[in-house]
């Protein structure tokens, strides 16, 4: 698409609008403003390819017709869940500004049988992957006070790239991480963490530092940031480095972390609060974790079974 056509289809569609709400009046990061912009500039292409010239034009049916669309393209369960967040935030913004007459999201249902549950890693799987960073290669303890940190704290990604130096609270064994929304939550940290975390901060960080970190606690190469991207080339390479056969991201560990504990005993509204959920009913997805965790136990250690 042209930018000029772009740029009709933004006027169009309220797009720029839709921007500004989301960004001044309801205060999301950039990176959920950037994707719900992308998520209504796929909805107005899909929109105006079936006849359909604004926003006010989209009925119900076409939306649904709409998810079926994307789930046929291939489209990840997550990615159309957010979709769907995304279209039902931009009509109630539509109609409270006069743009549009009704709100035809207001039925459309999350497709929760496509909801795949997360791909954990095992207590044996978890030490290979802690342990896979050279000890011999210049940024392993880095690497390891990474993994460590996740894992321990079951932080997002970028919740885990924005850490500061003054977020790690050694003497408290926690940690202050600034959520979605810019909330604030205190995640408690063990001590094999903190041991590693200390020590990266200690002797590998300063040598690291050359001034443009922005008091940021994990530095790349160049002494920068470290990035999202960047966090999870990490995580990939040592979980290649392990040996470990499934998928490992940044969000495997929070996976992991959610449900170790469940499997530990926690309390499920205990780990809603570290994991930042708003929602208990996100949170509520380990629960199914945890009864398939129950049931091979069962299988395997039950004379009956």
């Amino acid at each position: 698409m042209t930018t000029a056509l772009q740029a009709d289809l933004d006027r169009a569609f309220w797009v720029e609008g839709f921007q500004d709400f989301l960004a001044l009046e309801s205060g999301n990061s950039p990176h959920t403003v950037d994707n719900y912009t992308r998520d209504v500039r796929r909805l107005a292409v899909y929109a105006v390819s079936r006849g359909v010239k604004d926003p006010d034009g989209v009925s119900p049916r076409l939306l649904r017709e709409f998810v079926y669309h994307l789930k046929d393209l291939g489209l990840a369960p997550a990615s159309i869940r957010r979709q769907i967040s995304s279209s039902r935030t931009y009509f109630r913004f539509l109609v409270a500004e006069g743009h549009a007459i009704r709100d035809p999201s207001d039925r459309l249902e999350m497709p929760k049988a496509w909801r795949k549950l997360p791909e954990v890693l095992s207590h044996d799987e978890l030490e290979a992957l802690l342990s896979a960073p050279n000890p011999d290669e210049a940024l392993a303890w880095r690497d390891r006070a990474l993994l460590e940190v996740a894992y321990a704290t079951g932080v997002r990604v970028s919740e885990l790239v924005s850490l500061g130096m003054q977020d790690i609270w050694y003497d408290d064994a926690l940690v202050r991480v600034l959520g979605k929304g810019g909330k604030e939550r205190l995640v408690p940290i063990g001590r094999r963490a903190l041991g590693a975390a200390a020590l990266y901060a200690r002797e590998i960080r300063p040598t690291l530092d050359r001034g443009e970190t922005k008091a940021r606690f994990f530095l790349n190469a160049r002494g920068r940031p470290l990035t999202r991207v960047g966090a999870w080339s990490i995580i990939k390479r040592c979980a290649q480095r392990a040996g470990l056969d499934k998928r490992v991201s940044p969000h495997t560990l929070r996976h992991t972390f959610a449900t170790h504990l469940l499997e530990g005993g926690a309390d499920l509204r205990a780990v809603q609060e570290m994991l930042g959920h708003a929602d208990l009913s996100t949170t509520q997805i380990y629960t199914h974790v945890d009864r398939e965790y129950l049931r091979s136990v069962h299988k395997n250690y039950h004379p009956r079974a």
